[in-house]
Order: structure tokens, then C-alpha cells, then sequence
């Protein structure tokens, strides 16, 4: 009895084996490993890699440096799916002719979550609002970030440069908090949904404060770009930091390309939104996801086919 059961495991552990190798290996981008984009990935993969799945797909991790590096990466074929911010994707799928893009158009899989535009300084600092950073010393995000890109966005608004600052660093999101607690910068930047590890790290390490980035250059930028959308990040959520701060943000975006199957998009929207109590359940930045309104646009890039056919299937199309 003993070994016909060892037996009946064998072939069990060699049937999940092979099954697993006939799976087609889905590649998905994220981000920094302090970030929210990775353990959105990592939770993504999770439900999608569930024991049991019957359809046929694997999804495979991947730390990366953000929005902008994953685009450029989906679009040339170095991953399958990833996630970014709507704007450059917009940005990405708006692109002329002779972008690569033009080759390789994206497509909307899931809106995710809200993104805040997150300006971070020392509790004693004299900075209160955007243009008070004038000057400072600025961490922005590394090379290939959305946070990086948007900076960018708002500087070309006010008619500013990085020479306007006394030094620009690139910081990994996971250095930001160190160096602002030790004091080689002034301040920090990135576009994060919250709550934040990095976030909670500087604000418990060194009572640092987040700071309004709202006034008429933002006004403008948003008026004309219907991707940015007016936020606040809501008070209590860290410590000393009891009021919540205006600002603005983006959505988090699970895209692909048209390369990407109709099978295999409509199988990773199938799996995740089917168990997406669960999924909800992995961070604060999921809590309020609903598969409706995951499908309310405008959209940074049309739907894939595969959602769409997911969503009809369900009646929500």
C-alpha cells in the first residue's frame, strides 16, 4: 500500500512537471522591490500561478526600473505584460510613426489603482509647497521611471530645468528614504500609490512630511491632459502626518502588447479578476478595485482583444 502510494505521488509531482513545461511562460515587468509595482506583479503571478489553474499560461516575475523601462521592453519584446502609468502609456501609444511603437501597439489590459504624485521633505524643512524645491538638492527616480518622466512634465510646465536645482540624483526608490533621513537630499520624488513602504520608512526614520503639490502650473498641466487627475493623500496613513495632501496622480496600468495572444490576455484577466476578493486582499492599494469599474476608461491604449472578450463573456461588455 505504502509504495503504490508513493507511486500514485510520483506521477502526480511528473503530471504538475510536464503540465507546468506546456504552460507558455508569461513575462511580467514591475519595479523596484520597495515599491507597489512589484508586489502588485508578485500578487498578479500569485493568483495566476494558483495550484490547479487549467489554463495555459505561467507567470514569471521581474523587478525592473519602472513605467517607462517597461513600455520600451513590451514594445520591443522583452516582456510579455507589465505594469506603468497611464500617461506614458498614452504617451507611448500617441507616438509618430517612426517610433518603435508604431510597431508593437500597446494595449490596455487592467486599470489597477491610483497613483499620487509624492513630494517628500525633513520635518524642519522651509519647503511648502512645488516651487519652494527651487534650488535644492532633488531625488527624482532612476533613469527609465514614470516619477522621472512626470518631473520632467511638470518642470517643462513652470519653464524650469534640472540646472534650476543644485543637484539631481537618481535614486532607486529603496535609497530615497536613507538619503533624505541622512541628509544628502532635500528632497524626495516619486509617484507611488499609498500607503508606501518607502513613504513609512522616511517618515518614521526621520518625521519627514509630504507636501501639497497643487497650484495653477498643476491646474494646467491637468486641464490639458485628461490622463493626470486632481488626488489626496489621505492623512493618518503615516506618522506625522495627520491631514491629508493634495496633489496629483495617475492610474497603474497592466498592459501588453498586440504580440501578446488573445488567449493568453484573456486568461490572466480571466484568473485575476475571478479571484479578485483574494487579490484585494494582498495590499491597501487594491482594497477598493471592482472589475466594473477596472474597466471604465478613457484608457491610456485600447483594450486587447482577449479582455474584451473576457468582458463580454461576462456581461460587462
Amino acid at each position: 500500500m505504502f509504495k503504490k502510494t508513493i507511486f500514485i505521488a510520483t506521477l502526480a509531482l511528473l503530471f504538475s512537471c510536464y503540465s507546468n513545461a506546456q504552460k507558455r511562460v508569461v513575462s511580467m515587468g514591475t519595479g523596484g522591490i520597495t515599491g507597489v509595482y512589484y508586489p502588485t506583479g508578485g500578487s498578479i503571478c500569485r493568483i495566476v500561478n494558483k495550484p490547479g489553474a487549467v489554463h495555459g499560461i505561467r507567470c514569471a516575475l521581474e523587478a525592473t526600473n519602472g513605467s517607462v523601462s517597461n513600455i520600451k521592453r513590451v514594445q520591443q519584446g522583452g516582456l510579455d505584460v507589465a505594469i506603468a502609468q497611464s500617461n506614458w502609456i498614452y504617451h507611448s501609444y500617441k507616438s509618430s510613426p517612426g517610433n518603435p511603437a508604431a510597431d508593437y501597439p500597446l494595449r490596455t489590459l487592467l486599470v489597477l489603482y491610483p497613483e499620487y504624485f509624492t513630494l517628500i521633505v525633513p520635518k524642519n524643512s522651509a519647503i511648502y509647497n512645488f516651487d519652494d524645491i527651487r534650488g535644492k538638492r532633488i531625488s527624482i527616480g532612476p533613469q527609465g521611471s514614470g516619477s522621472q518622466a512626470t518631473m520632467g512634465e511638470l518642470l517643462r510646465k513652470k519653464g524650469w530645468s534640472l540646472a534650476d536645482f543644485s543637484q539631481v540624483l537618481n535614486l532607486d526608490t529603496a535609497e530615497q528614504a536613507s538619503a533624505l533621513c541622512e541628509g544628502r537630499i532635500d528632497v524626495m520624488i516619486y509617484i507611488v500609490a499609498h500607503p508606501s513602504a518607502v513613504a513609512r520608512e522616511a517618515t518614521q526614520d526621520c518625521e519627514s512630511r509630504l507636501v501639497s503639490v497643487q497650484d495653477r502650473d498643476v491646474e494646467q498641466l491637468l486641464a490639458e491632459n485628461s490622463y493626470y487627475r486632481w488626488a489626496d493623500i489621505p492623512g493618518g496613513i503615516y506618522r506625522g502626518n495627520s491631514t491629508s495632501v493634495g496633489t496629483f496622480g495617475v492610474n497603474a496600468t497592466l498592459f501588453a502588447s498586440t504580440a501578446l495572444s488573445e488567449e493568453a490576455a484573456y486568461s490572466l484577466v480571466k484568473s485575476l479578476l475571478e479571484n479578485l476578493p483574494e487579490f484585494k486582499g494582498f495590499h491597501r492599494a487594491f482594497s477598493h478595485l471592482e472589475a466594473k469599474t477596472m474597466l471604465e476608461g478613457p484608457f491610456a491604449a485600447p483594450l486587447h482583444k482577449g479582455v474584451i472578450r473576457y468582458y463580454k463573456e461576462i456581461g460587462l461588455m
